[in-house]
């Protein structure tokens, strides 16, 4: 048991209230301070209750200037709280979230507010601060070139991704063609969500025959990049009693862990792209609340890539290692089968705007868990998992149950 994790679950977090918006293409958006006003707004009405109530807010964003958090914040209400402006890579959403949760669940407040969201620019993310400073990724990229070469013509993430595809099939002796029957699932399941970006249906053979990036992933097998805003707001159970509340929802448990030596040596592509720290955040979740992963009905996982969706079923245990070619050939990872990964189409197709992810997923899996996820509901479910990577890197798992 991780001791800190043992000692941080004390008062249980209750999930008041969730909001976000409709994601879009760059440039068809608004304005990233709107967009965050905009879900901030749904998640306190979801509350039902006052802005003036909340305590502390937790605003995560990758791409913007610093203070971007208030400015979503202030157009909801100037109140003189704490608020803390977050930037961790692709899981800067659940790391404003995991924040609030800590604020919540030590007593320090009785009420907070996580909003994540993302003005995204067309195109392959590409880092800002480059030439007069070291690559926060510097470790990354040495293992990369080392094991495939870098091409500074094509995203990085691509490849980091793509070789961890290629180290798969090799690997396990699978045949990459099972990777786009994953992007054919998130499109399927996109198209009940009127918050995702890609709602039309695609064939495995669009998919395979769209453009090639690196290794086994193609264009059709890569998240977009998006531009949205999603929000949380959590509280105590004293906090819901005092004001009348009924949350039907609850953090049963939750973990966050950055790499260790194993993500760098040996060198293993797989391990590079955050499969360990996926492991170990599951296995703490998995721990602490006493549940077993093959009892989970319902996941939203960092399916960024086709290829992460695949090494993200065996990092948390949805099947066993080596096994995620079956998982999808038989589809257990959908409708009918043993887990429903994705129902609102995930990255790939619902979109991936950086600050928002985390928040969008916790919003779909609470909306799951409360059985108002309309034509995209999973049947029968009392625990919903969350999963949401960033390189650099960090990883979140968050496990939500139903409460009685």
């Amino acid at each position: 048991m991780n001791l800190h994790l043992e000692a941080a679950m004390g008062r249980r977090v209750l999930v008041a209230g969730v909001g976000m918006i409709p994601f879009a293409k760059p440039g068809k958006s608004d304005t990233y301070n709107v967009m965050g006003e905009r879900a901030i707004r749904a998640a306190v009405e979801d509350a039902g209750i006052s802005y003036a109530l909340v305590q502390q807010a937790y605003a995560g964003y990758v791409y913007g200037d610093s203070t971007s958090g208030q400015a979503a914040l202030y157009s909801v209400g100037i109140t003189g709280i704490p608020v803390v402006n977050v930037n961790n890579n692709c899981a800067t959403g659940s790391t404003a979230l995991w924040l609030a949760k800590q604020a919540v669940e030590a007593g320090i407040v009785e009420c907070a507010i996580a909003v994540g969201f993302e003005q995204m620019r067309p195109g392959a993310l590409v880092k800002h601060w480059v030439g007069d400073r070291p690559s926060p990724t510097t470790r990354f990229d040495a293992v990369l070139d080392e094991l495939h070469g870098i091409d500074e013509s094509l995203p990085r993430a691509a490849q980091l991704f793509g070789g961890a595809g290629i180290e798969y099939v090799e690997k396990y002796g699978a045949d990459p063609a099972f990777f786009a029957k994953i992007a054919v699932k998130s499109r399927t399941h996109a198209a009940n969500n009127p918050y995702s970006v890609f709602r039309t249906p695609i064939t495995e053979q669009e998919v395979l025959d769209s453009p090639h990036i690196f290794g086994p992933v193609t264009r059709l097998q890569a998240c977009p990049p998006t531009c949205g805003a999603g929000a949380a707001i959590l509280c105590s159970e004293e906090f819901a009693r005092r004001h009348g509340l009924n949350p039907e929802v609850a953090i049963k448990a939750q973990a966050f862990v950055s790499d260790t030596e194993e993500s760098f040596e040996p060198k293993s592509m797989i391990e590079l792209v955050g499969a360990g720290m996926t492991r170990r955040a599951s296995r703490q979740v998995y721990e602490a609340a006493g549940v077993d992963p093959k009892d989970i009905r319902v996941v939203e996982l960092h399916d960024c890539f086709t290829v992460n969706e695949a090494l993200t079923y065996e990092a948390l245990a949805l099947c066993e290692e080596g096994g995620a070619e079956k998982f999808v050939a038989d589809g257990q990872n959908t409708y009918g089968g043993q887990v429903v990964v994705g129902p609102s189409g995930g990255l790939m197709s619902k979109g991936h705007p950086l600050g928002a992810t985390g928040l969008a997923q916790c919003t779909e899996l609470v909306w799951q868990l409360r059985g108002k996820s309309d034509a995209r509901q999973v049947e029968g479910v009392n625990l919903a998992l969350q999963h949401n990577l960033g390189l650099g890197g960090v990883g979140v798992v968050t496990l939500y149950e139903k409460l009685s």
